[in-house]
Parts: C-alpha cells; structure tokens; sequence
C-alpha cells in the first residue's frame, strides 16, 4: 500500500512510471533485512549507476537539516561535489560495518585505490531503530551490506519495513523506507527527480495529511529525538551549488508534514545528479560541464518537496503494525487510514 491507494497526493507534479526514486535512469535499489528475535533492522543501498562508481563519479551534494546524526562521507561530498560509492542506509550502530564493505567493493574495483591513487569516501548514512531492535547486538555485518547491495535493482521499489527501515517509527507510528518520484520537462527532454527516505523521525500527534487531517497513533506524546535520511536523486545537469540548493528543499517535505527538525533529529539530506559525471582519471586541463538555467530552479524546488513529503507517507503506509524489543509497539498509518 501507498499513500495514493488512500486517496492521499502530494502536490502537483506527475508521478513517475514506478513513482520511485528508480524513474531516474540507471539508479537501482537494494536491501538486506535482518528479523530474529529482538533484532529488527537491515541494510538499504541506493546505487547511481551501475559502472565503476569510483572511476566514474556523479555530482554530489548533501544538506545537514538537524546534525544529531552519526552519517559517514558527507564532509568530502560537501567540499568536492562529488559521489564515488554507492550510498549505504542502516541502523546508527552499523555506520562502520557498512563502511568497510564499500571500501572492500571499491577497492576489489580498484586494487590501486590507497596505493597509486586516492583513498576511497564510503557514505554511510543513520537512524536510529533502538526503541523496536536491539540496536546494542551491532547485527548489520559487512556480508549484510554486500547483500543489500546484490540486491539492487530497477523498477519498483519495496517499501516499508524492509532493508534499514525494519526497525524505523515515524510520527508515533511504523516507519521505515519510502520512495516517489516527480517528471519535469526541460530542453524538450523528460526529466526525473527522485526520492528515496528512511524515516525515523517526528512527533506523535504532528502529522499532518494533505488535507488537514492529524493522525494521532495513540501514545504519549515524547520529545521529538528521532532522525531521517532524505536521498534525492535526478537526471537534471546541474553543478554543486545547484543541487545543494534543490537538496535543501526535501526540508520544505519534511515541514509539509508537520515536522520542526527537533534538537534529538538528525535530519540529513543528499542529492546526486547522474548528468554531471567527473573522470577519476581525468587528464585533461579543464572539462565542460552542463548546468541548469538557474531561473528554471524552481521546478526542481517543487519536485524535492513533493515527492519528499510523499516518500515520508508512502515508506508510513506501506510499513505493517510491528511489536519490537521490549514489547514496543508502532501501529500502522494505513490501518487508522482504513
């Protein structure tokens, strides 16, 4: 279930043909879920493209909404624009198994990565999904991210609790993965800006639905401490400064919804763009690079919002009512949509 087969639509945009993060060409999706016992989490990987990602790296940037958060990589993203790994999603104690295994891949890619080249920047990014599994078992392995990253692929997207979202709550209720996507034209081309979120966050009460409603899952209202990761990707050229500007607006989702980024949230977005690819082994003085018409922007602004604020009901819709570690309890948005 989404949040369209509860009548709920975000915005005005066009959907794309999976209404997923994987309408942007080339970019495919992967997870590995771990359920045993009180362990509930996993692993979600968001690939680019499906070449030699350290040779040929996208354009990158990342937006730090509220930095409560333990992500890996996004130092390097912000000062050289550039992504050269796939990304990794996974619970805040698992930041360091997933990082070695995007080393490990690299470097089997690259055996001169380290030695006649550069070093390697894995970006790993977190929630934390304590309160439904015991975080403190550290379960997520470096084979865990290997199998999350074998498993991606195009088309549709599994969404809910799956992959790093097994473990999430939302808003007081299940969290978890959620993905849209948006269609713009632009140069007489059909271009796409996709969305993919790990949602971790929010109030309980806070919600707010498209059309006013509030839905309220019940339980104590405690402070707003969780965290979501937002990772916008699209086939639009853009440079750096560009993308950071459209990366920035998965916010405007986000406070769509009824979220203030609270002091305990680690609220983190980041954007590639697939048009914009830079050659490791580049040997040429200067490149050309295309870039968007600035005054065209606004598009794009209005596409990270909508399918933003769509992936954080889509990954609450599709996610079932789960009782986690210690008895805890996160019942399902689509069952009070019912």
């Amino acid at each position: 279930m989404n949040a369209r087969d509860f009548g709920i639509v975000c915005g005005i945009l066009p959907t794309g043909g999976n209404n997923a993060v994987t309408d942007v060409p080339g970019v495919t999706v992967g997870h590995h879920t771990i359920r045993e016992g009180d362990i509930n989490t996993g692993v979600t990987a968001i690939v680019p493209h499906s070449g030699n990602l350290y040779r040929r790296k996208v354009a990158a940037a990342c937006e730090v909404i509220n930095g409560f958060g333990k992500s890996m990589g996004l130092m390097q993203i912000e000062e050289l624009g550039t992504l050269e790994t796939p990304i990794l999603l996974t619970n805040t104690f698992s930041v360091g198994a997933c990082a070695n295994a995007l080393i490990r891949e690299a470097i089997a890619a690259n055996p001169d990565i380290g030695r006649r080249t550069a070093t390697v920047n894995p970006v790993v990014c977190e929630c934390n999904d304590g309160p439904l599994s015991d975080i403190q078992a550290m379960a997520v392995t470096e084979e865990h991210a290997r199998l999350a990253l074998a498993d991606a692929r195009g088309g549709a997207v599994e969404q809910g609790n799956i992959g790093a979202g097994t473990g999430m709550s939302c808003f007081g209720f299940k969290g978890g993965i959620g993905t849209a996507s948006r269609m713009l034209e632009l140069g007489g081309r059909a271009h796409c800006v996709g969305v993919l979120a790990l949602t971790n966050f929010g109030r309980a009460g806070d919600l707010v639905l498209p059309d006013g409603r509030r839905p309220d899952p019940g339980k104590a209202k405690d402070e707003e401490k969780g965290s979501v990761i937002i990772i916008l990707a699209t086939d639009v050229p853009m440079d750096h400064r560009q993308l950071k500007r459209v990366t920035l607006r998965c916010g405007a989702g986000l406070a769509r919804l009824g979220a203030f980024w609270g002091h305990g949230s680690g609220d983190i977005a980041v954007g590639f763009n697939t048009a914009t690819t830079f050659d490791h082994d580049e040997t040429n003085d200067f490149v050309v690079t295309e870039m968007l018409n600035e005054s065209r922007i606004d598009l794009l602004f209005r596409a990270a919002a909508e399918a933003t604020q769509e992936s954080v009901l889509n990954s609450m819709c599709a996610a079932e009512a789960m009782t986690g570690r210690a008895g805890r309890h996160r019942p399902s948005l689509a069952d009070w949509l019912r």
